[in-house]
């Protein structure tokens, strides 16, 4: 029934260095174009985000948002829907991998099911168009060397 939709991107730098901007929730809206307000709610034992209530401006869709987060070891973090004014479902995930010479292949997976009526196609189109403006926004961000503060000195 519901159909994900995912792209893929590399990065020029170690796949540590691109979750770390990831995982810098506070500093989203630096790097996307959506995300006004994000705020964590909630840790793991490692101080990782756990729960992160997000606040999007998405032109015609503005939505504050609660998602939970899973993170697997250092390469790959998931996230859900817990509560949304505009949507029934989400799912998403950044995948990395290393992708030689201090490179990293990053693949964004996201699923998206809003409660107002929309067309398959219509929703897969945003999904991309989402998907593809957060990588970006990520490689830039990365490889701008602006991340390298506090974000990657947390080991």
């Amino acid at each position: 029934m519901a159909e994900h939709t995912s792209s893929t991107i590399t990065i020029e730098a170690a796949p540590a260095d691109v979750m770390a901007v990831i995982a810098d929730f506070a500093r989203y809206p630096d790097w996307t174009g959506e995300v006004k307000e994000a705020e964590v709610l909630k840790t793991d034992d490692q101080g990782r985000a756990e729960q992160v209530r997000l606040v999007m401006d998405a032109g015609a869709i503005k939505d504050d948002q609660t998602l939970a987060y899973t993170w697997t070891g250092g390469g790959e973090v998931s996230w859900s829907l817990v509560k949304s004014q505009m949507l029934r479902s989400l799912d998403g995930s950044y995948v990395l991998k290393p992708a030689g010479q201090g490179a990293t292949e990053v693949t964004y997976r996201l699923t998206v099911d809003v409660k107002i009526p929309m067309l398959g196609m219509i929703k897969r189109k945003a999904e991309k168009v989402i998907i593809d403006r957060a990588l970006a926004g990520l490689k830039k961000r990365v490889e701008s060397g602006e991340a390298s503060g506090e974000a990657s000195g947390e080991k």
